[in-house]
């Protein structure tokens, strides 16, 4: 078997600066010390940084875009309220993420609801524990409506 020729390091960095990938630059060294110690072929080696180089990207992207966003951080559907927001289905929603077929077209699901304030909650949640929750949610709402318009 012949010696490898010697690899000049900075070269190779510069090289991948500005080939722009700079994931296999970080990973490159301890791959290539593995795929030597398990004879792996070049293609499967090449192979390798490249799947990382890709998976590095996707994170990057993801994470731009979510800071792009400017949503607030931890919100999720597990977080959301739902019974703040009794026109939207908890059940659909739910169907529509489990699925996949928005995912496949690039689309977003956003859910949006306004902060409510601790006494307008317990309001609300009087409400839907009484047993004539239907009137009484009813008369809130009115009596909510006539303050509105009465401004």
């Amino acid at each position: 078997m012949r010696n490898a020729p010697a690899i000049d390091a900075a070269t190779l960095s510069t090289l991948l600066n500005e080939l722009r990938l700079p994931a296999i630059k970080v990973l490159w060294p301890d791959f290539a010390e593995r795929a030597d110690k398990e004879g792996w072929p070049a293609a499967r080696f090449l192979s390798v940084i490249a799947e990382h180089e890709l998976a590095e990207r996707d994170r990057r992207r993801i994470e731009r875009h979510l800071a792009e966003a400017r949503l607030p951080p931890g919100k999720t559907l597990d977080s959301f309220a739902f019974d703040a927001v009794p026109m939207v289905s908890k059940a659909q929603v739910m169907a529509i993420a489990a699925g996949d077929s928005w995912l496949a077209k690039g689309a977003n699901i956003l859910l949006f609801a306004a902060e409510i304030d601790a006494a307008r909650q317990s309001e609300t949640n009087e409400a839907l524990a009484s047993d004539n929750h239907d009137d009484t949610v009813a008369d809130n709402r009115d009596t909510r409506i006539s303050s509105r318009l009465s401004r």
